[in-house]
């Protein structure tokens, strides 16, 4: 009870990782990394998002409470990880949260044109995802601009994020993190480290000028 009156009164990002539902080999973004993403993020209480490549779902979840008037929708295309996306809307009664079972761009078609977008998972299609979101936004005179977030772990979706960013002439800011916990070892705790992630930030539409930018 005191575990579900704390979360129930919660305004910040930041629940533990270990409030959440784990299924086995289902990737999800750790706490600090979650929490210094979604200040990068910047949702909105009416806010649209999409946590693309949702895994556990800690993302999705953690944005249905900071959007409780908006919608949240879960791009996942393992079932494994759908179930767990399930079991942790289930667990933190977010109701506003949508789990679709698809890849991306493809899941994207049938989707309201988002205001935030969270990617954890790219699946190597981060052009097309892209391009998919700016037609999204194209498409809906009452979004002037979509915020979006990367999460990378690999050097491989860091050249990518990279690259595009050339190619469309993003500004984007990027900021690398690295945590380390504190694991007892008999009786002596060690700093474990944890692998280093690098998170991307930009916004589709405006540039920091506040200029338009289709980002085409």
């Amino acid at each position: 009870m005191q575990d579900k009156l704390y979360y129930e009164t919660m305004i910040v990002p930041g629940i533990s990782d270990d409030q959440f539902i784990r299924l086995e080999h289902v990737p999800m973004t750790k706490e600090e990394v979650r929490v210094i993403s979604l200040c990068k993020l910047k949702p909105s209480q009416n806010g649209i998002v999409y946590d693309i490549g949702a895994g556990t779902g800690s993302v999705s979840v953690e944005c249905a409470r900071l959007c409780p008037e908006g919608k949240v929708y879960a791009l996942e295309q393992k079932e494994s990880a759908c179930q767990a996306i399930s079991l942790n809307k289930e667990k933190f009664g977010v109701h506003n949260l949508e789990i679709i079972h698809a890849t991306a761009p493809d899941g994207l078609k049938d989707l309201p044109s988002p205001t935030h977008v969270f990617i954890g998972g790219t699946g190597g299609h981060l052009r097309e995802i892209y391009d998919a979101l700016v037609e999204k936004m194209s498409e809906d005179p009452d979004v002037s601009g979509i915020r979006v977030v990367l999460t990378a772990v690999t050097l491989e979706t860091i050249s990518e994020m990279t690259d595009l960013a050339k190619e469309k002439q993003l500004e984007v800011e990027a900021t690398q993190i690295s945590v380390s916990k504190a694991k007892k070892l008999g009786d002596y705790h060690l700093m474990m480290g944890q692998n280093p992630v690098t998170i991307f930030s930009f916004t589709i539409g405006e540039n920091e000028t506040g200029e338009r930018n289709s980002g085409r």
